[in-house]
Order: structure tokens, then C-alpha cells, then sequence
């Protein structure tokens, strides 16, 4: 039976196992279908602090890994297909790996931007399609870029954009925009904004390098059009990884893990959450590493409790 199985290896899951092996807690990390995390898809990051030069996505997360296995951190491959948190030890059904107990849990596996689905698109991704404004604007200074998404996050990171580039399109497949009142307003105000509404994307242009254009085709007419640009940015949610919970964690409307303010702890004890899986606003990857660390002590401190109270139940 294992002390501590940490679910996910992007900054949240890879920080917390560092700070639990040197814990000496020897903690099992199961990758998940991602390893790394969202970072892998990533470029260059130049807001991780550290990097005076910026730092590849994957890089960063190939040196938390090993900073990780080398306090002793144990890592294997596989997905969580099912999970039994209704007593201790917890159950865990893993793919490839079959049924491991643990004492405590920790979910950090993340949440999972909404795409378009359309040509082109997954295969840009880094290369000119992104789906974070305030990880990857900077490099479009002075640049055209594009929004596409008609929701409260599309506005602010349209809004944000224009810090860098020289025009923001918002791209949205409706004639009205789903945003709140003031978050339209804000938008509609700034004078780098332009409107590309009902209008449905159906190809990311490409020269296999670097976007060009967008492909929309016009709700009304039916009228197919390219929209020059230099970046795409997708902003049309993000999907939480907790369906494998199967409802046994508490969570909010949207699936987001609920935990006890200022702790990482949910609503079962010896159950922990971190990163992006619990955090649907500031989504960034020195947030989620943060927040890893906290898991770690909040794990290791709920671990040393239940020994203490073990063994006074002994005497």
C-alpha cells in the first residue's frame, strides 16, 4: 500500500511530489494520459520565475520530473479508470497498472481547454494557436491577432491582448455575444477591438510554420472568408478532469473541485486538490505549482495526524 499516490504531472502534481519525496513520504506519481501537462504544449514560458531568459515548456516540466525522482518520487504510466474513496485505505483502478490503495490522494490532473474541433487547429498548437492569452501574448506584440469565443473569459482576454498587439479580432459564431453586460462594454470601448460576428471557424490557415488566417464561413450568407492573422487564441472554456471521480468529490456547477478555503483539502478527509482542477481563475503554472505545495504539506500533515492518532488508539 502506498502513503501518498499524486494524480497528474503538470507544476501542481510535479511540486508537490518534490516536496514529498523530500518529505521522505515516497510518493507514487501516475502520469495520466498528458505527461506534463498543458506545459508540454507550450513553447516558451518567460513568466516562470527562474528563467531570466524564458524556459520550453516541456523543459521546465522534464527538469521538475527529475528534480522529483531524484528526492525519490516513483513515476508510472497510466489513467485512473476508476476510484473507490468511500474508505481507507482509498482505491484506485489504473490502467495498465491494476488496483493500488493509498492512504492520502492527491488530485492535480488538471482541466482541459475547450477546442474547436476544426482543420488545422490541434496541429498549430504552440505555432500560432493558443488557448492562454496571458501566457502567450507577449509574443504578439505589434502583431494581428484573434480571439475566438463570445463568453466573459473571450472579452478579458481580448481586452488583455490589446496591451501587446496592434488589432484583436473576436471571432464568435453567434450574432450576440454571451459576456456579461460590463464585460462587453469594457471591450466594445476599446478601440483595438474589431467584431467578427456569426461567423463560424472551420479552418486554421497554415503554412505548416506559423498561422496565417482564420477560415469562417458567415451564418447568414454562407459565405466563406480568410481572416489575416498572426495568432489564434481559442477561448471557449476549460473542461476539469474529474469525470473519473464519478460525483465522490465535491465540486462546483462546472465541475471544478471545491476545497476548504485556504487549505487544498476537499470534503473527504486524506483527499487533496491542487492546480488547475480546483482553480478556475487564475489557471496559471506558478499558481498551480503553489498550490502543489500546499497538497504536499497538507498531506504530509493529515498522514503524520492519523499515525499519531493510530497509534494512541494502540496504547
Amino acid at each position: 500500500m502506498e502513503k501518498v499516490v499524486i494524480l497528474g504531472t503538470g507544476p501542481a502534481g510535479l511540486t508537490a511530489a518534490i516536496y514529498l519525496a523530500r518529505a521522505n513520504m515516497k510518493p507514487l506519481v501516475i502520469e495520466g494520459t498528458e505527461p506534463g501537462g498543458q506545459l508540454t504544449l507550450t513553447t516558451e514560458v518567460e513568466n516562470f520565475p527562474g528563467f531570466a531568459d524564458g524556459v520550453m515548456g516541456p523543459e521546465l516540466m522534464d527538469n521538475m520530473r527529475k528534480q522529483a525522482e531524484r528526492f525519490g518520487a516513483e513515476f508510472k504510466r497510466g489513467w485512473v479508470t476508476e476510484t473507490d474513496l468511500s474508505n481507507k485505505p482509498f482505491t484506485l483502478k489504473v490502467n495498465g497498472l491494476g488496483e493500488i490503495q493509498t492512504e492520502a490522494l492527491i488530485l492535480s490532473t488538471g482541466a482541459s481547454a475547450k477546442l474547436l474541433g476544426i482543420s488545422g487547429e490541434s496541429e498549430n498548437i504552440g505555432r500560432g494557436v493558443s488557448t492562454c492569452a496571458t501566457c502567450d501574448g507577449f509574443f504578439y506584440r505589434g502583431k494581428k491577432v484573434i480571439i475566438v469565443g463570445g463568453g466573459d473569459s473571450a472579452m478579458e482576454e481580448a481586452n488583455f491582448l490589446t496591451k501587446f498587439a496592434s488589432e484583436v479580432t473576436v471571432v464568435h459564431r453567434r450574432d450576440e455575444l454571451r459576456a456579461s453586460k460590463i464585460m462587453q462594454d469594457r471591450a466594445k470601448v476599446n478601440a483595438k477591438i474589431s467584431w467578427s460576428l456569426n461567423k463560424t471557424p472551420i479552418e486554421v490557415v497554415s503554412d505548416g510554420m506559423k498561422v496565417s488566417g482564420l477560415k469562417v464561413r458567415d451564418n447568414e450568407t454562407g459565405k466563406e472568408e480568410v481572416i489575416e492573422t498572426d495568432g489564434i487564441f481559442v477561448a471557449i472554456g476549460h473542461t476539469p478532469n474529474t469525470a473519473f471521480l464519478n460525483g465522490q468529490i465535491d465540486t462546483d456547477e462546472t465541475g471544478y473541485i471545491n476545497v476548504v478555503p485556504g487549505t487544498t483539502e476537499t470534503n473527504i478527509p486524506g483527499v487533496f486538490a491542487c492546480g488547475d482542477v480546483q482553480d478556475k481563475k487564475y489557471r496559471q503554472a506558478i499558481t498551480a505549482a503553489g498550490t502543489g505545495c500546499m497538497a504536499a504539506l497538507d498531506a504530509e500533515r493529515y498522514l503524520e495526524e492519523t499515525a499519531a492518532h493510530d497509534l494512541s488508539k494502540s496504547l
